[in-house]
C-alpha cells in the first residue's frame, strides 16, 4: 500500500527487486500518479496494474464501514473501537482515520476472495492507516517503511501502527533510534536502505579544464525540504568572493517561481540555471556526468517535512561525483563527513560556500572523496543486497499458512 503508486522512483526500484526475487505482489495505492520518474516498460506497466482506491464516493465507504462486522466479525469492531478512542496526535488525525478506517472496510471486502499474506505500507500516513485496519479486518499481518513526511509533518496513529506491526523497515540508523525512542521493540527492526541499481549509475567523471568554472550540480523536487534557497545563498556568496563557478539545479515543483525571483533578485541568472524539469531515472546519469560536483543542502521545512535519505545523492555518488549535503536525518548514513563526502550544518550558506571551494580547489580531495562514495554506495545501498532484510521478511511471510 502507498499513497501515489510508483510516483515514488524508489517505489518501482524496490518493487523491481521483490518482482525478481520471486515474492507475489501486487500494488495498492490511494492515488494514482500524475507523472512516474521512469520511462520504462516495466514500470509503466506497473502502474497500470496497480490498484487504486479513489475516488470513493463517503456513500460506498460508509456502506462498506456498516457492512463490516457482518463481513469481518468482531475485528471490525475491535479496529472500529481504535479509530474512535486509540492515542492519537490531534483531532483533526482522528476524523481522518476513521474515514480512512472506512476506506480500509471498502478496500478489505474487494480482497475476501483472494489470497493475501502480508500486507505492506511503503508509507505510514494516510496509506499506512488503511494499510493498518485492513490487516486488522482481514486478520493478516501488517508492516511498514517509514521515511520523512509521514513520519512528521504527517504523523497519524504512530503509537498504534509500531504496536500493531509485524516488523518495521528502517531506511537508516537514524530511523532506527526514531522507533526505538517511539515505542517499538529491537526485534521489530530492521534497516534497508532505499537503494539504487549501480549498474545503471556508474562513475564517469569528467575533467574540467584550466580556466574552466567550477560546474555545481543539484536536483529534486522544488520544494523547501532540499534546501535550494540555501544553495542560492552560497551561490551569491561565491560570486562576492570572486569565485569562478555555474550551477545547474535540475528539478520541477511548487517553489519554482519563488527561486527564479530568488536568483534574479540575487542577479546570478547567468550563474544558475533551474531548469523546471524532473529528471527521468534513465536521464540522470547523463546530467551527473556533466558537473564537477553534486550539492543537496537538504533542511527540516517549516511545515515539519524532511528528506529521509535523498536517493539522488546516492545516484551522484554512484555517477562518480563528489557529494556536498547536511547533517540531517539519515544523510550521515551516507554521506560520511570527511571519508564518503563533505557535510556541513542545515541551513548555512557560509559553510556550504566553503565547501563548495574546498572541492572546487582540491581536485585531489574531490577525487578521493568522490572514490570513497562510489564505493560506499556499491557496498551498501546497491538495490541486489540492501534490500536483503525486507525481501527476508517478505519470505517469512509467505511460509506461514493462511
Amino acid at each position: 500500500m502507498t499513497t501515489q503508486g510508483v510516483g515514488d522512483a524508489w517505489v518501482g526500484n524496490e518493487l523491481r527487486m521483490v518482482t525478481k526475487a520471486g515474492i507475489p505482489v501486487r500494488l495498492h495505492a490511494l492515488n494514482r500518479p500524475a507523472s512516474t520518474y521512469f520511462t520504462a516498460a516495466d514500470i509503466d506497466a506497473l502502474n497500470r496494474a496497480t490498484n487504486v482506491i479513489y475516488p470513493l464516493s463517503p456513500l460506498r465507504a460508509l456502506g462498506a464501514a456498516l457492512a463490516a462486522p457482518i463481513r469481518f466479525g468482531p475485528r471490525a469492531l475491535a479496529a472500529l473501537w481504535n479509530a474512535l478512542t486509540g492515542e492519537r496526535e490531534s483531532l483533526r488525525v482522528r476524523l481522518t482515520g476513521i474515514w480512512h478506517y472506512a476506506v480500509a472496510c471498502h478496500w478489505a471486502a474487494a480482497r475476501r476472495g483472494e489470497e493475501v499474506h502480508h500486507i505492506h505500507s511503503q508509507w505510514i500516513h494516510s496509506g499506512g492507516t488503511v494499510a493498518m485496519y485492513g490487516a486488522w479486518l482481514l486478520g493478516r499481518p501488517f508492516s511498514f517503511t517509514g521515511h520523512a513526511a509521514d513520519l512528521f509533518r504527517n504523523r497519524a496513529a504512530l503509537a498504534d501502527k509500531i504496536r500493531r506491526a509485524k516488523f518495521i523497515i528502517c531506511i537508516s540508523e537514524f530511523h532506527r533510534q526514531f522507533f526505538l525512542k517511539n515505542g517499538a521493540r529491537p526485534e521489530q527492526l530492521a534497516i534497508a536502505y532505499c537503494g539504487i541499481d549501480t549498474r545503471h549509475f556508474t562513475p564517469r567523471r569528467r575533467t574540467r579544464a584550466e580556466g574552466e568554472p567550477l560546474h555545481i550540480l543539484s536536483s529534486g523536487r522544488l520544494v523547501e525540504k532540499k534546501g535550494f534557497p540555501v544553495l542560492i545563498e552560497a551561490c551569491a556568496l561565491l560570486r562576492a568572493r570572486g569565485y569562478d563557478f555555474r550551477c545547474t539545479i535540475a528539478g520541477s515543483g511548487p517553489d519554482e517561481a519563488t527561486l527564479r525571483a530568488q536568483i534574479a533578485a540575487a542577479g546570478l541568472d547567468d550563474r544558475i540555471s533551474l531548469t523546471g524539469q524532473a529528471l527521468k531515472q534513465e536521464d540522470i546519469p547523463e546530467f551527473m556526468y556533466s558537473g564537477d560536483l553534486y550539492c543537496l543542502p537538504c533542511v527540516w521545512a517549516k511545515d515539519n517535512d524532511v528528506d529521509g535519505l535523498p536517493q539522488m545523492l546516492m545516484e551522484a555518488m554512484a555517477c562518480g561525483l563528489p557529494a556536498v549535503s547536511t547533517q540531517l536525518v539519515g544523510i550521515p548514513d551516507l554521506v560520511i563527513d570527511g571519508e564518503t563526502g563533505l557535510l556541513v550544518p542545515p541551513e548555512d550558506a557560509a559553510a556550504l560556500a566553503d565547501a563548495l571551494v574546498r572541492l572546487g580547489d582540491s581536485p585531489e580531495l574531490a577525487r578521493q572523496l568522490a572514490e570513497a562514495g562510489h564505493i560506499h554506495v556499491t557496498k551498501s545501498f546497491d538495490i541486489d543486497s540492501c534490500l536483503d532484510p525486507l525481501l527476508s521478511r517478505f519470505g517469512t511471510a509467505l511460509e506461514q499458512p493462511l
